[in-house]
């Protein structure tokens, strides 16, 4: 959230849009919460408006966080970064995950990532109240990844880092940071 409020320190008219972030609601929670805190214009939509809010203009770029960037440029990040950056890419909006050098990966491969798979319950569960059919089965991928072609450009603490990104990472990225077996 650095790379917008430094973008409203420079005067720049800033509205967010918060995806609520199921099935644990942390844009709803938490990302509203610290954009309302500091002056932010903030809006909550559901996970599946994304693509109306983009159709409608509503959008004129992206940023998401990661939890794991690997060399490659494949964005590992909580569950539905891809789908945003599916729609970013057929609405023609800039889609840029903005992180950490911390977050980078130069050791994994994108396709040897393990993606933690999540308690069945916070599917089918909203604040203690059953939402679903007792007994069904449950998908609950903590993250997904979004592959680097969907990526307009990556911002981190060391600057933007472009395409191709296995070049770009690999020089401006501390070879230093240790391997981690899972997100």
């Amino acid at each position: 959230m650095g790379v917008v409020r430094a973008a409203k320190e420079e005067g720049k008219s800033i509205k967010v849009i918060a995806t609520e972030t199921r099935p644990a609601l942390q844009g709803s929670r938490l990302t509203a919460f610290e954009m309302m805190e500091d002056g932010f214009d903030v809006r909550v939509i559901t996970d599946t408006m994304a693509g109306h809010v983009m159709s409608k203009g509503l959008v004129d770029k992206v940023l998401v966080g990661a939890d794991r960037i690997v060399n490659t440029g494949h964005v590992f990040n909580k569950i539905g970064t891809y789908q945003i950056a599916i729609l970013s890419e057929k609405h023609n909006i800039p889609f840029y995950p903005v992180a950490p050098s911390s977050t980078f990966d130069l050791l994994s491969k994108w396709d040897e990532v393990i993606i933690e798979e999540r308690d069945p319950s916070e599917v089918v569960n909203i604040r203690g109240t059953q939402i679903a059919p007792k007994g069904v089965r449950v998908l609950n991928p903590a993250f997904d990844m979004t592959p680097p072609e969907l990526v307009t450009s990556i911002v981190s603490d060391r600057g933007i880092l472009e395409s191709p990104y296995n070049n770009s990472i690999i020089k401006n990225i501390d070879h230093s940071i240790e391997e981690r077996p899972f997100i």
